[in-house]
This record gives structure tokens, sequence and C-alpha cells, in this order.
């Protein structure tokens, strides 16, 4: 048999591709290497499925990605975020948003979330085919000619979409297959490294601050004395570096090559202006008798504490009364400019995402197209994107998966 469009990974991209192909008319097969399909999908969320982020305007949700999400501009007018939510109420899956603009499913379950693309599926007659990953793609004259898979089935088919995802998560199967065949086709691939991950930090007191929790702080990342970016949100310190929304945000600036020349700044206050903080602490430290490690409570945490007065020198046990101006102001400095030197980043089991893939350049924007394979269209991460974290990322392959499958048709 030879179908109409094979599609090779049962991730989110995947999926919608195969939904929408099928909601088309068109005989659609999707190979997925596990036992069944959005393995990835289940996880999203802490397993409630931050299924997008309620940024509708195109142009804004564009903006929140980086300059080479102008690629994803002409795909997000056809299915973006307005068309995303109508898609899952549509079929009895009503959301909420939350903080940040993120969407979650009512249910709080991501399986929810895949069985409404399994049913439509099933709806659509497009064929699963669990457990069949691929040994190698053939292609002639520019085209595809058909898949092999390890058990030697060969899989026939006009078009084909290839949705493998990137590298993070290995532990779902995401073993970045795509790039390789992709390079073997001609693409070019901007070097995958993982991004949405934990940032490791080189200090011997990292370890003493580890489940340190602090809400809405602000992350700023310097190459030299170069501000690149700043980051507001939640952080958790962990046994070597950093991790939470904002930390994981940060991360996507980080590149390796550049690690040496990087710096990262901890703003624990960042409601407080530098003069407002050291005046709130003058009115603090001199109206109280009491130790200085017992004064503080309410600025800082207790597990910063010892980390904060070994750093500045300062014994805590000291009355707060008699603290002097350049004592105070190195508190201040500290708890306003905490530098941490960077390491570099967890690695692909531990990031959400991964950066870099498909040049994007060698892929048309309204269809998700192959310029150097005829008969082949890319979506989901494999493409050359990576966004923040709050459902960003998601969006990102059910827009392309959407118009993917759209195009395979046509």
């Amino acid at each position: 048999m030879k179908y109409d469009i094979a599609i090779i990974g049962g991730g989110p991209a995947g999926l919608m591709a195969a939904e929408r192909a099928g909601e088309l008319g068109a005989s659609v097969i999707l190979l997925e290497k596990n036992s069944e399909p959005g393995t990835k999908l289940l996880l999203t969320g802490g397993g409630r499925c931050n299924l997008t982020n309620n940024v509708q305007d195109p142009r804004a949700f564009v903006a929140r990605l980086g300059q080479e999400a102008k690629f994803l501009l002409s795909a997000l007018n056809k299915f973006g975020v307005i068309e995303t939510l109508e898609f899952f109420q549509s079929r009895a899956l009503p959301t909420r948003v939350e903080n940040d603009n993120r969407v979650f499913p009512l249910s709080n379950r991501a399986t929810d979330v895949l069985e409404v693309l399994i049913k439509d599926l099933k709806k659509y007659q497009v064929e699963i085919r669990p457990e069949s990953q691929v040994k190698k793609i053939i292609t002639k004259d520019d085209k595809i000619v058909k898949i092999v898979l390890t058990d030697g089935q060969e899989i026939l088919a006009n078009n084909f979409i290839l949705a493998t995802g990137g590298k993070a998560y290995p532990q779902t199967g995401s073993d970045g297959d795509g790039y390789k065949w992709l390079a073997q086709f001609g693409h070019t691939i901007i070097s995958p490294r993982p991004s949405l991950c934990p940032i490791l930090i080189e200090a011997d007191f990292i370890k003493e601050l580890e489940g340190l929790s602090v809400s809405e702080a602000r992350l700023n990342l310097y190459q030299g004395t170069k501000k690149i970016v700043s980051t507001d949100g939640d952080i958790i310190f962990t046994s070597n570096g950093l991790s939470g929304p904002a930390a994981l945000d940060l991360s996507r600036f980080i590149d390796d090559e550049a690690i040496k020349n990087l710096s990262l700044e901890v703003d624990f206050l960042p409601q407080f202006e530098i003069s407002a903080l050291d005046k709130k602490l003058q009115q603090v430290l001199k109206t109280s008798s009491k130790q200085i490690k017992n004064s503080l409570d309410g600025l800082v945490m207790p597990k910063f504490k010892p980390v904060l007065f070994k750093l500045s020198l300062l014994d805590g046990e000291k009355k707060s009364n008699v603290i002097n101006r350049a004592e105070r102001l190195a508190l201040v400095k500290l708890i306003k400019s905490f530098k941490l030197k960077i390491k570099g980043l967890a690695g692909f089991d531990k990031a959400m995402v991964t950066k870099g893939g498909a040049n994007l350049a060698e892929i048309e924007p309204k269809t998700m197209r192959s310029k150097k394979i005829n008969n082949l269209f890319i979506c989901g991460e494999l493409l050359g994107l990576a966004g923040p974290t709050g459902g960003y990322n998601l969006q990102i392959c059910w827009t392309s998966g959407y118009v993917a499958g759209e195009g395979a048709v046509d």
C-alpha cells in the first residue's frame, strides 16, 4: 500500500500534522518508535500540559520567541493561539488561563489532550503504527522514495513529514535522528544544544543554598561587563546551580562557546531600588538590638543568611544597631547583585527543548516544505526555533504541525 502521507514521529507536531492531513481526506500513516504516541506530550507542564500561551496576536507571540521566529508568522496567521484554543475547546476540552498567560486544560490532565488528538486520528482513519523505528530514508532525484524500518518493512508515500523532535527528553526517544537525516538531505543543521534547562554554577557555597526557593527574583546575564538579557520569575537553587522558570528562560541565551565570558547576577529583591533597600535596611538595623542574623527576617530568607554573612565577611552574631555603613552596603550589594560564575548548562536529559536545528532559510514558511527535498515537510522541535517557558514551544508544534499536514495534502 502506498499512502498519501507518511509521518515520522508521534509527538505534538506529528499528531497535529496527522490530524490535519486526515481531516482533509488524505490517507495517512503515523510512525512512532515508542509503544504509543504522545510520550513527550504527557510530560509537559508537569503532566498537566501547558497547551499554549494566551498571547493571541501573532506578532506579539513571535516577539517573545526572538528575531528568527518571524519565520513562523504566516503559519501563526493560519493556525495560531486563537485557532489552537478553538481546536481543543470544540472537541470538548475546556481550558483556563493561569499566571503569565499559561493555558492548561481545565482537567489538569495531559492525558485528556492526547485523547482528543487520538480520537481525531481514529475518526479520520489515520493508521498509527507504534514501535516502528526508521532505519533509513531512501531518496532519489530530490524526493523521498520510501522509508525502511528496522524490521525491514518499507513504507511508501507521496509526501513525508518529519516530526521526530529534537534531543531534549531523550528518555522519550528523542535522540536527534531527525537532524542526521536532514543533514543527509543537504539541510544545514544549526548545532543543537539544551535549552530551558538548569544552569550549572561554579561556586564552593552553591551546595549550601540547595533548596532555596525565591519568588519573583530577577536574573541578569552578563557577557563581560555588558548586560545581555534579564528574566524575572521564580528560581530555585539546586546542589550544583539554578533552576526554576526564570533560570530556565535565561538558559536560552547561554552559549557554550561563550561560557568563559558569561556571568550571572541574582537580584533577590527587584521590587526595591538600591537606595530604597539601603534605606529600609537602615530602619531595620537602627531600631533593633537583636543579632543581625535575627533582624533580617522578611528581607532575607533563612537559607540565604549563612552565605550572605560569609561573603560579606559580616559576623551574624553582631548586634544590628552597631552595623556600620560599609557593612550595610555590603549586604545591600549582595542582595541586589549576587554574582555567580556560570559553569555550563545541564544536559539534554534535563532540558525541556532543543535550541538549534534545521536552518529556517531552507524551509518554506507557509507550508513547512523542505527546499532541498520536494516531498518532505519539517515541523516541531526539528525547526531552528525555541521559545521561553509557558506554552510557547508547544504552540510552535501545533502551528508547524498543522501547516505541514495541510501543506503535504495540497
